[in-house]
């Protein structure tokens, strides 16, 4: 960093420190920041919080948050609804992954052929008990299936992973290897990175606060190197990005989505030159 970069960089961090300072104190408050604090692990994330609070995601009063909202399209679902159409063409199985109370399906149901596909949601036992409740009342479609436990979800030709990988505690191969087969295709949504090491940090949702995982941009392509996936798309959704308040030196997060194809496919598919 040059001289004059460093003079500005203390300028704007100093000019922060009333908001920042501000922010710190409301931190285990019901007046919190969206996102506050910054931590190695998310074990020490988790640990930072009130004990009354350290149930992480698998809460059912998560599942009731914004749910109509996530229920409609946004414009960063319309990569994903363009790969669903061009790699299940004559249907298949879909596993959303994180899936919440399938909102993903009710707001895709009327641009997508969803009666020829088989939507399987998997998410936390908080979460699915939810999602179950709602379901037998009629406010979510039969269609979908619900399921808590890993290693019983269907195999699926495709996974979806729309804003989850951030909640979760092991890296996407560890996850992976917890399904019967892991998919030829997996399109994740909304995955926060950022520049340096990889942090933690804390996210109010509601009344609830959980562990918020901002992955490293340089690790982020090695991780998925790991899982056994390539690469094959990648689309920014730049009005996701984030600034943690209690830390705005860290600067922000970049959001992004992907298409990862499993390896062997993908081998499959340059030998045969289809793409």
């Amino acid at each position: 960093m040059t001289r004059r970069g460093r003079v500005k960089h203390a300028l704007m961090s100093a000019a922060s420190l009333p908001a920042t300072a501000s922010a710190r104190l409301r931190a285990n408050t019901a007046r919190a920041s969206r996102f506050s604090g910054a931590f190695e692990t998310r074990d020490a994330a988790l640990t930072s919080l009130p004990e009354r609070l350290q149930s992480g995601y698998d809460d059912s009063a998560i599942a009731e948050v914004s749910f109509d909202w996530m229920c409609t399209r946004a414009a960063w679902d319309y990569p994903l609804l363009y790969w669903l159409k061009t790699l299940l063409p004559q249907g298949g199985t879909i596993l959303d992954a994180g899936g919440h109370l399938g909102t993903k399906y009710i707001a895709f149901r009327d641009v997508l052929n969803v009666k020829d596909l088989r939507w399987v949601v998997y998410d936390l036992p908080g979460i699915i008990a939810a999602a179950r409740a709602r379901q037998a009342q009629g406010q979510i479609p039969k269609a979908i299936t619900f399921w808590d436990d890993l290693a019983q979800v269907p195999p699926a030709e495709l996974m979806i992973a729309s804003g989850v990988l951030q909640y979760l505690d092991q890296p996407l191969g560890a996850f992976l290897e917890g399904l019967q087969k892991p998919p030829g295709y997996i399109l994740i949504n909304k995955l926060p990175l950022r520049s340096g090491t990889p942090i933690f940090t804390i996210e109010r949702i509601g009344s609830a606060k959980v562990p918020y995982h901002i992955r490293s941009t340089q690790t982020w392509s090695a991780e998925v190197s790991a899982a056994g996936y390539q690469i094959a798309d990648t689309w920014p959704i730049p009005e996701l990005s984030h600034v943690i308040a209690t830390h705005p030196m860290l600067g922000p997060s970049e959001s992004n989505g992907y298409l990862l194809i499993r390896n062997d496919l993908a081998d499959e598919s340059r030998q045969t030159g289809v793409t």
